[in-house]
């Protein structure tokens, strides 16, 4: 096969790796959307965490499994293909993508919301200059992209270890089962804040790029998960340990409103810390994104110009730049309630389809190297990934009809795309 120049930069160990999914999950999400889930679930709000991981948990034994197997960068795009053909992995390949486009696009508003609070600047121009930056960071190689998502992420972490530190007195002080629209409001505050564990399915985005991807990207997504479950929970306890959920119900700022009454100066510092893990989710989104764009164009599923690799940064510049414009043209401002949601199908529908893959995989391709499997199986059948296609698809049937339909007309254009770059490859 003629070169079609240099591919990517093999660079990144498992640290390095586990450290990145931490960053992109441990991001706006909890810090945002914490308070709307809390009017949802009250004080029961860590029930609603420990559902939402349950999704995480299912779904990521079953990506440990693929990344094992096939360590593209085209990641979920590559393993829809050899399940079940060309038309449904561009369909998720194009999901994914969304998701990651219109969560960063989402995230920068809220960084430009917490940056107006200093500077009293205009949320577009903040959004778009973020957005640009963020882009350039990506452009200029993955070592200096993922040193400042490991800076950014210690940060952020902080902020969560440093919540949970100020409501560790607090704790038993209320009853946790309190439940103000019953289990229901659980449910639905589980189908919201799954957005705050959305990233580290972009673990797998990376494989091009990291030292025998085979063995480290499932690793790196088990820690990223393992760690990430943890400190939500502890930190939904300590939150509506300090006053209620009431006091932080519907907030947009929970962390700060809290950290301000704690202590002098906390609203300040917990705002800081904000900015740093806005700015570290919506790198890392359009890390990924533009990393699946990458390897679905080497695929020859979208413009061959999207796999062309610089030749100085080794990395995909027009890959980079494509997922700029288009979350450039995704700034409107919005209610990230409803934005979240809309990613929320988008992975919903993605991560049943990845538990599918596991189980079609397992009768396709049973003599295929498996340097992870998904433990608990019954004949062929891993039972994780049936729970997973389970959860995803009840998440799906409780969310809010709008979003359900917009969530069809999204999918709905991907499969007509499907036809404007066909499949030129067997599934074999």
């Amino acid at each position: 096969m003629k070169d079609e120049g240099p591919a990517l930069e093999r660079t990144l160990s498992l640290p390095a790796v586990a450290i990145s999914g931490i960053g992109i999950i441990l991001g706006a999400g909890v810090y945002a959307l914490i308070g709307e889930a809390a009017a949802l679930s009250g004080n029961a709000l860590w029930l609603s965490f420990l559902f939402s991981a349950l999704i995480a948990a299912f779904t990521g034994l079953s990506y440990m499994e693929l990344s094992s197997m096939f360590t593209e960068a085209s990641a979920e795009y590559e393993y829809t293909r050899r399940s079940f053909g060309g038309t449904i992995a561009f369909i998720i390949g194009i999901m994914v993508i969304l998701s990651g486009i219109v969560g960063a696009s989402t995230v920068a508003l809220g960084f430009a919301g917490y940056f107006s609070i200093f500077t009293g600047l205009s949320l577009m121009p903040v959004a778009i200059a973020v957005l640009i930056l963020l882009s350039v960071v990506i452009f200029s190689g993955i070592r200096q992209s993922a040193a400042v998502a490991i800076v950014f992420t210690l940060i952020e972490a902080a902020g969560i270890v440093g919540m949970i530190i100020i409501g560790f007195p607090y704790i038993g002080s209320v009853d946790y089962l309190v439940m103000p629209l019953g289990i229901a409001g659980v449910f639905q505050a589980s189908a919201l804040i799954f957005f705050a564990y959305q990233g580290f399915e972009e673990i797998v985005k990376l494989s091009e790029e990291t030292v025998e991807p085979e063995r480290t990207i499932p690793k790196g997504l088990i820690i990223a998960i393992a760690v990430t479950v943890i400190l939500y929970i502890m930190v939904s306890i300590a939150i509506v340990s300090i006053a209620g959920y009431e006091a932080v119900a519907g907030s947009p700022n929970p962390f700060a409103m809290i950290a301000e009454k704690s202590f002098a100066g906390g609203g300040m510092i917990f705002t800081i810390i904000a900015l740093f893990a806005t700015a570290n989710t919506a790198l890392l989104m359009m890390l990924a994104s533009s990393r699946i764009i990458y390897g679905m164009a080497k695929k020859k599923r979208l413009p061959k110009v999207f796999a062309k690799v610089h030749q100085r940064t080794r990395t995909p510049a027009w890959s980079v730049a494509a997922v700029l414009v288009a979350s450039l043209i995704f700034l409107l401002p919005g209610n990230i309630r409803d934005v979240a949601l809309i990613a929320n199908f988008t992975l919903f529908i993605t991560f049943a389809v990845i538990n599918a893959a596991v189980i079609g995989l397992r009768f396709k391709m049973p003599e295929r190297r498996r340097p992870y499997r998904v433990p608990v199986t019954i004949g062929k059948v891993p039972v994780p990934a049936v729970l997973g296609i389970v959860t995803c698809l009840f998440f799906l049937l409780i969310m809010d009809p709008v979003i359900l339909g917009i969530g069809v007309v999204l999918t709905i254009a991907a499969a007509a795309g499907s036809y404007v770059f066909p499949d030129g490859e067997t599934a074999g």
